[in-house]
């Protein structure tokens, strides 16, 4: 636009004509079509200005409106509360007792032993009743943790007579961190346990580095922590692809969530709030942390049930008791372990993991002693094509070598298993039975030649 205003203030010059002035008349003339020239060259360029302006009207940005911050107290019920440290928001929901979570009624998790933890916590949590308990969830501003990570919003679960309660302590800005954590220490100070699921790898280690940035003591020490996720893992891992805990929710509690925000989008909606200042993308992240916590709650009734009384447990999937035999079989309960295995065979299982499951079980009736049920077993398996027909048949020739002293069948045992999958071990076995075979020999011809006793 500027070097269009420089010609406009060319044209309001006057030019002046340096020739000889012969005629004055014709002077006249030229100056008279000069200022015609420039009247039109006036009228081009006002109409050359309105399309310019007419195009920057066309593509310039519309103006956003400016819409007026809302709070988060605004839409969602509860309150701003004042500590020593400053201010943060708090909200509580009642789950009440007459209503379901998928397979788990809500009146169930007050009914649940004191106990229940024992078996599942190696005896760490012998006697603990269900409202001492505390079900923890964080929602943070990152997966990576570090002293960078922000747990912007922490909810603890409980139950009591009413069904199951879950508070959320909520910092609107990083300044209200130190309030935050200061009630939340205060709000557990009511529970002698710490049930989450991953937590001890992410929310217990996140939340202490945030109490040493505040320059505070975290509260957990004097809590028994159980993290679900182990249990959940030796319970479901044989049957299901994911156990991370919404997977669980649906596959194992039969609740399939409507609308749910995925966690990892949960970061970018706390920070375009904390840039917008409109509160109600918060929603989305404090119902995805309330269905969390109770989740765990009611997976919390269903796993440590099965791993503290198996024979009991409502286990309706043979891999599932798979699992729970491991787990009873690394605690050396060989008796218990091998009745969950015949019980799972029973309730059927996938052709892999049977045949997985009947070498688990020829090995623990080898272990116990009982050689005729293992050689039953380890017969069936070195009869049909299977992943573990070389170890069958390699079982098969150490028994026959040990407990029978018959290295011809020995013998034949080792060589089938060779014939499967060679190894070094099988083959220093076939040179020993050979040796045997040979040094045994003579003895075998003398015994045929000798007559029979008249």
């Amino acid at each position: 636009m500027c070097a269009v205003g420089n010609v406009e203030e060319l044209g309001a010059l006057h030019f002046i004509d340096y020739r000889p002035n012969l005629n004055a008349s014709r002077s006249h003339s030229i100056v008279g079509e000069d200022k015609a020239n420039m009247t039109d060259f006036r009228e081009q360029l006002a109409v050359l200005r309105r399309k310019v302006a007419s195009i920057d009207r066309k593509y310039a940005a519309p103006e956003k409106p400016r819409v007026a911050p809302t709070y988060i107290e605004e839409i969602v019920s509860g309150e701003v509360v004042e500590t020593p440290f400053g201010a943060h928001f708090e909200t509580e929901r009642l789950y009440e007792r007459h209503r379901r979570h998928g397979s788990v009624g809500i009146a169930d998790l007050a009914d649940l032993p004191e106990s229940l933890l024992e078996a599942l916590s190696d005896g760490a949590i012998a006697q603990s009743c269900p409202t001492r308990w505390a079900f923890l969830d964080t929602e943070t501003t990152g997966l990576a943790g570090g002293t960078g990570t922000y747990a912007f919003l922490i909810g603890v679960g409980s139950i009591d007579a009413s069904g199951f309660r879950v508070r959320q302590f909520f910092m609107r800005d990083y300044g209200e961190e130190p309030s935050q954590l200061a009630s939340l220490t205060a709000y557990l100070a009511r529970f002698d346990v710490l049930i989450t699921y991953n937590g001890k790898a992410f929310d217990q280690p996140l939340l202490e580095t945030r109490y040493r940035m505040v320059r505070a003591r975290p509260p957990f020490a004097r809590m028994e922590h159980l993290d679900l996720l182990f249990g959940a893992r030796r319970l479901w891992k044989l049957r299901l692809d994911s156990c991370r805990l919404v997977d669980l929710e649906h596959q194992v509690l039969g609740v399939e969530r409507q609308g749910d925000l995925p966690g990892e989008m949960i970061p970018y909606y706390y920070f375009e709030y904390l840039r917008m200042k409109q509160a109600f993308r918060l929603v989305p992240i404090f119902h995805h942390n309330a269905m969390d916590i109770l989740s765990l709650a009611c997976l919390t009734a269903i796993v440590p049930a099965a791993f503290g009384s198996p024979d009991g447990a409502m286990l309706r999937h043979g891999a599932d008791v798979i699992g729970v035999a491991r787990w009873l079989l690394a605690a050396g309960r060989d008796e218990e372990a091998l009745g969950l295995y015949r019980r799972a065979v029973e309730l059927g299982l996938p052709d892999a993991l049977l045949f997985r499951a009947l070498a688990e079980t020829g090995a623990i009736e080898k272990r116990l002693g009982r050689d005729a049920a293992a050689l039953e077993i380890f017969t069936d398996l070195a009869m049909s094509p299977n992943p573990y027909r070389t170890h069958a048949y390699e079982e098969l020739a150490k028994y026959y070598e040990h407990r029978e002293r018959n290295y011809s069948m020995a013998l034949e045992m080792t060589r089938s298993a060779r014939g499967l999958g060679d190894s070094e071990q099988l083959l220093r076995r076939e040179e020993r039975l050979k040796r045997r075979l040979n040094a045994a020999a003579p003895r075998l011809r003398a015994k045929r030649r000798r007559p029979p006793l008249s």
